[in-house]
C-alpha cells in the first residue's frame, strides 16, 4: 500500500500553531542580543554572572523629612482627612482637600482656632464664608458680632438668619442690654439670680470701660477710682433688673450725678471732692450718648438678637460714614452685646449650639483699642471647651503691633500662638519671613506662596462697533484691576506638619454671595472720529 505524501507547506513563510509568523534567524538573534543587555530578575548566570538564589526584599530606612528630603527630595505631606469643609483640589496631587477645625481638635490640632492671612483680593473672605456655609449645614450657628462692611448680611439672610443693623435712623444698641436674660431673671432661684446679675453687671462695667477708652469717650482707660465709681453706679442703675428693665447709659450718668450715699461712702468723698473724682467719667459717658455717637447708644436696643436663628449678624456698615473712631466704638458695643447674649443664653440653657465666629477686618478691631483684644483673648482661651470655631482674618502680622501697649501686643500675639490651624494665601517674601518666626515654612512653601503675590495689571478693552448716527467709533475702557494671581490659592498648615496647598473654586451661588469687592467696573464711552 502506497504511503500518503506529507502535506504541502507554502514555501513563502512558515507559521506557528496560533497562526503567528515564525521569527526568522536574524530576528531571533536580535532579540537574544537585546535580552543580554538587561539582567534577569535574579541576575545573570554563569561564571562571574552574580546570579542569586533568593531575591532581596530590600532595606527600609526611615527618617524625618528634613533629613530624608536630601536623599529623596520629592516628598509630599500626607493628605488631610476628607471630612469637614471641602476647600478644593491639591495643587500638586489633585486630591480633595478639606478643612475641619472642629473635627480636628484633639486629633490633629489642640484647638479649633484658625488664623487666615493673605494680601487683599486673594480670596480670604471667600474661604471663610464657605466654612460658615458648610458648618451651618452641620448645625453650627454662624455669628458675626460686628460686620464692618456688611458683606455677611447676604449670606446670613440666605441661611434664614437674623441681621441686626445699627446706624443712622436704622437702629441702636444698648451696651448694657441683658439679652435673653431680660424678663427671665426674676423667675430664677435667688442664689442663681444673684450670681447671674453679678456676672452681667461685670460685663456691663467692662463694656463701659472699653467704650470710654475710645477717642469719643475719655480717650484713655478709666483709673481705679473711676472704675470703682462706675461699678457701684452700674449696680445701682441695674436695681430695676428684677422688673425686666435694662439700664441704659444715661441711667448710669444719672446715678453718678445724684451721688447716692452708697457711692459717696465707697469713694470716701463728698461735695466738691466727689465732683472732682467723677467729673471726667461723667463727661465721658455724656460723650457716648451725644456728639458723633448720638443715636447709637442712647436708648434701648431697637432690634434684639435672635439667638434661636440659624445665624446672626450685627451689621454696622452704616457707621463707616462717621469715621473710624465711631466704627471702633460700634464694634466694641456690638461685640460685647453679642457675646453677652450668647453666654447668658448658654448659662440658663436656652442655647447649646456650637458657634462659627468669623473675625474679619481684624486689623480694624485691633486698632479700636484694648477692649476687643481682651474679648478675643478670652474667646481664644475658651473655644477648646465650647468647641467654637474662631476664625481670625488679617492681612499681616504687623497688625499685632498696632496696639498702644506691650501688654496688649502680647495678648494679640497670643492669639496666633493658640491657633493650631494656619491658612496662608498670597503674601510677600518679607511677610513670609515674619511668619517663619511663628510657623516653620520650608523653602519650597515660601517660594510657592510668594509666586501667588505677583503684581497685577490693568486692561483696556476696545469695542470695534460704530455709532451709525455720529459715524464714530466707540471705545469702552474698563478701569479695573486684573484678577489677583493668587486668588483662591491657600496653604493649610497644621502645627508643624508640611503644608497642603489647595485651590478653591466657587459655585455660581457662592460667587453671588461672597462678592466683597464693592468697586464695580467703571466704563467710560469715548467718541473717536473714524
Amino acid at each position: 500500500m502506497a504511503r500518503k505524501p506529507p502535506p504541502v507547506t507554502s514555501p513563502r513563510r512558515m507559521t506557528r500553531a496560533d497562526d503567528e509568523p515564525v521569527p526568522s534567524r536574524e530576528q531571533r538573534r536580535a532579540e537574544k542580543k537585546l535580552r543580554a543587555r538587561f539582567a534577569p530578575r535574579l541576575g545573570w548566570g554563569g561564571m562571574f554572572g552574580g546570579r542569586v538564589a533568593v531575591e532581596d526584599s530590600g532595606t527600609v530606612y526611615t527618617g524625618p523629612t528634613t533629613q530624608a528630603g536630601g536623599i529623596y527630595p520629592f516628598l509630599l505631606g500626607s493628605g488631610l482627612p476628607p471630612r469637614g469643609v471641602p476647600v478644593g483640589r491639591d495643587v500638586l496631587t489633585g486630591e480633595l482637600v478639606c478643612i475641619d477645625p472642629s473635627g480636628w481638635t484633639g486629633r490633629l490640632t489642640t484647638n479649633p482656632g484658625v488664623w487666615v492671612m493673605s494680601q487683599p483680593g486673594a480670596g480670604k473672605s471667600a474661604l471663610v464664608k464657605r466654612i460658615c456655609l458648610v458648618y451651618s449645614a452641620y448645625g453650627h450657628m454662624v455669628c458675626v458680632p460686628g460686620d464692618v462692611k456688611g458683606e455677611y448680611s447676604g449670606l446670613i439672610s440666605e441661611l434664614g438668619g437674623s441681621v441686626v443693623r445699627i446706624g443712622d435712623g436704622i437702629g441702636r444698641i444698648n451696651p448694657l442690654d441683658s439679652g435673653p436674660l431680660k424678663g427671665r431673671v426674676q423667675s430664677l432661684p435667688t442664689a442663681r439670680r444673684d450670681a447671674l446679675l453679678d456676672i452681667l453687671n461685670g460685663r456691663r462695667l467692662e463694656t463701659l470701660v472699653a467704650l470710654l477708652s475710645t477717642k469719643h469717650g475719655l480717650g484713655r482707660s478709666p483709673n481705679e477710682i473711676e472704675r470703682s465709681a462706675l461699678d457701684t453706679a452700674v449696680q445701682v442703675a441695674s436695681a430695676g433688673q428684677a422688673t425686666g428693665n435694662d439700664p441704659i447709659v444715661s441711667d448710669v450718668t444719672t446715678v453718678l450725678r445724684a451721688a447716692p450715699e452708697e457711692l459717696r461712702t465707697k469713694l470716701a468723698a463728698d461735695g466738691e471732692r466727689y465732683q472732682d473724682l467723677t467729673r471726667s467719667v461723667i463727661a465721658g459717658l455724656d460723650n457716648l450718648i451725644g456728639g458723633p455717637l448720638k443715636g447709637l447708644f442712647d436708648g434701648p436696643t431697637t432690634t434684639p438678637l435672635d439667638i434661636h436663628a440659624p445665624a446672626v449678624s450685627v451689621d454696622i456698615s452704616a457707621l463707616r460714614a462717621r469715621g473710624n473712631d465711631v466704627v471702633s466704638a460700634g464694634m466694641i458695643a456690638t461685640w460685647a452685646y453679642t457675646y453677652s447674649s450668647i453666654d447668658s443664653a448658654r448659662s440658663i440653657g436656652l442655647m447649646d449650639r456650637k458657634l462659627v465666629l468669623p473675625m474679619d477686618e481684624m486689623w480694624r478691631a485691633l486698632r479700636s483699642g484694648p477692649g476687643l483684644v481682651d474679648a478675643m483673648d478670652a474667646i481664644s482661651r475658651l473655644n477648646r471647651t465650647t468647641d467654637d470655631v474662631t476664625i481670625y482674618v488679617t492681612h499681616s502680622l504687623l497688625d499685632m503691633e498696632a496696639l498702644p501697649t506691650e501688654m496688649d501686643r502680647a495678648k494679640a500675639r497670643g492669639l496666633m500662638d493658640r491657633c493650631d490651624t494656619w491658612v496662608l494665601g498670597a503674601s510677600t517674601t518679607e511677610e513670609l519671613g515674619r511668619v517663619t518666626g511663628k510657623r516653620s515654612l520650608t523653602e519650597q512653601e515660601v517660594m510657592m506662596i510668594g509666586s501667588w503675590s505677583s503684581a497685577t495689571s490693568t486692561g483696556l478693552d476696545i469695542d470695534p462697533t460704530y455709532d451709525d448716527e455720529h459715524d464714530s467709533a466707540r471705545v469702552v475702557e474698563e478701569e479695573t484691576a486684573a484678577r489677583h494671581p493668587g486668588r483662591g490659592k491657600y496653604l493649610i498648615k497644621l502645627g508643624t506638619r508640611p503644608g497642603i496647598a489647595a485651590s478653591l473654586e466657587l459655585t455660581p451661588t457662592e460667587q453671588r454671595l461672597y462678592r466683597t469687592d464693592t468697586n464695580r467696573r467703571r466704563t467710560t464711552t469715548t467718541e473717536v472720529a473714524r
